[in-house]
């Protein structure tokens, strides 16, 4: 776990797949955090991905670095309502206090379940990583 979240923070831009109906979305993310041995990603309540990921937990990921090695990561997203995991994203993104405080109704954390994650180079080395 602890690879894949500094890929994540190393590649500060990453994109998050959710389904809507039958129909695939995907969009850039790039806050993360570590709580309580849980990767975490966040988003606003009012969002349809956050809607997307209540009627379907079942997410993927995938980033680039700019050495020309990524991932792919499929994990459930799971929402968390408890306020000290939305603290901690908030502590661990400050780039993202401007837009949500802890408290403010519209915040909100999901923490990645039954995660698989591949981390991939040209060179056909792959590392796998479950959490």
């Amino acid at each position: 776990m602890k690879t894949i979240h500094k890929f994540l923070q190393d590649n500060q831009t990453f994109y998050l797949a959710t389904i809507d109906g039958d129909q695939p979305r995907v969009r850039p993310f790039g806050a993360v955090c570590l709580f309580e041995e849980k990767l975490y990603i966040c988003t606003n309540n009012q969002k349809a991905v956050y809607r997307q990921m209540k009627a379907n937990p079942k997410i993927e990921i995938s980033a680039a670095a700019q050495n020309g090695s990524w991932l792919r990561l499929s994990a459930k997203a799971i929402a968390d309502d408890n306020p000290a995991a939305r603290q901690a994203m908030l502590d661990a993104v400050p780039s993202i206090q401007g837009m949500y405080k802890a408290d403010d109704g519209i915040f909100e954390v999901l923490y990645l379940k039954n995660a698989t994650g591949l981390i991939c180079d040209f060179d056909g080395k792959a590392e796998k990583h479950e959490f």
